[in-house]
Parts: C-alpha cells; sequence; structure tokens
C-alpha cells in the first residue's frame, strides 16, 4: 500500500504541473496507457493469491478513478486558460477610430429596407414585427387559405415538427402573418408596414430558400382602391426617383385580397438591358388588393364596418433594379469585395427630405 500511495503522490504531482494539453496527455499515457504504470499494476493482478487480488485490485481501481478525475479537472483548467490566453491575445479596443482602409458598409438589402421604410414612414406607417417560425392559422388559414391549396404543399413551404398542442409550424412563407397579428392584437385603425424574412424551398438564380418581403395594410372605415393606387404610385416614384413613373395595374388573384392586383412599373429593356422610367414597357414588381372580409372576419374585425388594402413586394428584386445587381444569390454569398462595391455609407441614413441613397 505504501508503494501505491507514492505512486499515487507521483502521478498527481506529474498531472497538477502539466502546463500544457500536451504535457496532460503525456502524463495520461504515463499512467493509464496501454504500457502506462496503473495498466502494468492491473495487468499483475492474475499472479496474486485470491485475497491479495481482491485487496489490491480494489486499491488500484481507487487510484485509477482519482488519476482519471484529476486529469479531466486538469484538462479543464488548462483548457480555460488556453481560452482565456486567446481572447487577450485577439482583444480589440472598440473605442478606436474607424481606419478609413476598414470602413464597413450597409448591406443593399438593409438599404433598400431602409429607403422603403423611410419612403411609407412619411405616408403615416409604422413598423410592424413578428416571428420567423408560424404556425398554420396565422401563415395560412387566417389568410383564406382553404386547404389544398398549392402554396401548402411541400416544394414550397417549409415545415417543422407539429407543436405539442397538434398545431402545425412553418417557416414563414410571406410577412402577411404579422398582417394578421397586428388585426388580432389592435383594433383599427391600422396603417402598417412589415419588412422582414421569408422562406420557400426554391433555389435558382431569381429565387433562394430565404428572402426578404415588405408588406403594407391599412385598414379603416374609408380606404377604398384609389388610395392603395395613389400610395403605390408615390412610393415607387420616390424609390426610383422617376417622377413621371407610370404604374399599371392588372386583376389578378390572392386568396387574401378580392379584388386583387399585380403592379407593373414603366421600363424599357433596349440593348437587352431594363431601365426603369416612362418608355413604353413594363415589369411588374408587386401585388395588392382590398382585404379579403374573410380575413378581416378571422382576425375578429367587423367586415360590414371596415375596409382596406394591402401589398407586398420582394425586397431584393427592387434593389436589384435600382443598383444594377445582376444576380440575386449574390446577395448571399458574403462576399467582402461584393459589399464594397455594392454596399452604403453606414452613417447616411436615408431620408426622403435629403434623399434616398447615401
Amino acid at each position: 500500500m505504501d508503494d501505491l500511495n507514492a505512486l499515487k503522490t507521483e502521478l498527481m504531482d506529474s498531472i497538477a504541473t502539466a502546463d500544457s494539453l500536451a504535457a496532460l496527455e503525456a502524463a495520461r499515457v504515463a499512467a493509464l496507457g496501454k504500457k502506462g504504470r496503473l495498466t502494468g499494476l492491473m495487468k499483475s493482478l492474475g499472479g496474486l493469491d485470491p485475497e491479495a487480488r481482491r485487496e489490491t485490485g480494489a486499491a488500484l481501481n481507487t487510484l485509477k478513478d482519482a488519476v482519471a478525475a484529476a486529469l479531466e479537472a486538469r484538462r479543464a483548467a488548462l483548457a480555460e486558460a488556453e481560452l482565456q490566453a486567446r481572447l487577450e491575445a485577439e482583444r480589440v479596443d472598440v473605442t478606436l477610430p474607424v481606419r478609413p482602409r476598414r470602413q464597413g458598409h450597409i448591406h443593399p438589402i438593409s438599404q433598400t429596407i431602409d429607403e422603403m421604410v423611410a419612403i411609407f414612414a412619411e405616408m403615416g406607417f409604422a413598423v410592424a414585427e413578428g416571428p420567423d417560425i408560424e404556425d398554420d392559422w396565422h401563415n395560412f388559414e387566417a389568410l383564406n387559405f382553404p386547404p389544398g391549396h398549392p402554396a401548402r404543399e411541400m416544394q414550397d413551404t417549409f415545415y417543422l415538427p407539429d407543436r405539442d398542442d397538434g398545431a402545425k409550424m412553418v417557416l414563414r412563407t410571406h410577412t402577411s402573418p404579422v398582417q394578421v397579428r397586428t388585426m388580432v392584437s389592435q383594433p383599427p385603425p391600422i396603417r402598417v408596414v412589415v419588412p422582414g424574412r421569408t422562406y420557400r424551398s426554391d433555389y435558382d438564380m431569381t429565387h433562394t430558400p430565404m428572402f426578404h418581403q415588405i408588406e403594407g395594410l391599412v385598414i379603416d372605415e374609408t380606404t377604398h382602391m384609389g388610395h392603395l393606387k395613389g400610395c403605390l404610385v408615390e412610393f415607387a416614384r420616390a424609390f426610383f426617383n422617376v417622377d413621371d413613373l407610370p404604374l399599371r395595374f392588372r386583376p389578378s388573384f390572392f386568396p387574401f385580397t378580392e379584388p386583387s392586383a399585380e403592379v407593373d412599373i414603366g421600363c424599357s429593356r433596349a440593348g437587352g438591358q431594363i431601365k426603369i422610367g416612362n418608355y413604353g414597357d413594363w415589369l411588374e414588381i408587386l401585388g395588392c388588393g382590398m382585404v379579403h372580409p374573410n380575413v378581416l372576419e378571422a382576425c375578429g374585425i367587423d367586415s360590414k364596418r371596415y375596409q382596406g388594402f394591402a401589398f407586398g413586394m420582394g425586397i431584393e428584386r427592387p434593389a436589384m433594379l435600382k443598383y444594377g445587381i445582376p444576380d440575386l444569390r449574390t446577395f448571399f454569398e458574403a462576399d467582402l469585395r461584393w459589399l464594397k462595391h455594392y454596399g452604403f455609407v453606414p452613417l447616411d441614413v436615408p431620408n426622403v427630405a435629403f434623399g434616398l441613397t447615401s
């Protein structure tokens, strides 16, 4: 037993004095490796008589457990010390002034969202937000999507595991659920815009699994289609900075609006390039319509007293049109060279009065 006590003291000292993970691993191998000292003693138990084997074996197991615990504790301490040393070495003084050669840039998506919000804020819209993970009621049912609607199919929607109460959960396919949440949580009059991320199972040059939308909602007792048209005409002309930009409203269908329309803006495609303006050609940019009575009733709003309009558009496409960005996928590739080329000065916040673009 004296020999075991001496061995314990020796092994514990080697563990305690290990000043790196490599040194600690060497101490572990010396004690518990295939040719380690404790391993050798365990192998020698077969040559002892039964009583001595039982007594010595118990003592060796106790020592082995103590060594293993000491190794684990020392490993944790060394790992923590190594992390702290790395953090100290990588410390950055955030109070230092920005270095001009490393000046950051605002991403075109963030810039475009700020521009759109600035325009609608001038019209009296507030900003509303909601969760990216939605239940079926908010994402589909309350928006008048009947069972079996194509938008519910797996190829369009990312479905998540059901909630404990059986509710189906999805990554929201549009920002319209925030309109529902707004109507449920506050009485009319309502005037909000909803920018945010949305998700659909699609990926190519003009589609990505995650993209951005902005939607608008107005609910009151007097709003009509003429107000919707005026709102969108003013928005498009301000956003593209074209005073005489023509807009065309074409009849369409959306489950949550009636009547519904798709909106085109004037453009030119001469020479294979798109130029926004009054040039005689058309390009579709958004959908809109009067909020369907079924949606109002689902949200607890009296559709005989209140009415209103809604509109929605992707954010990537207007940004591509305005800033000449050819490929949608580059928005999400985190290429600093691309961001330096297309990005915006951080402190120049878009403002309708002084100009939207930095």
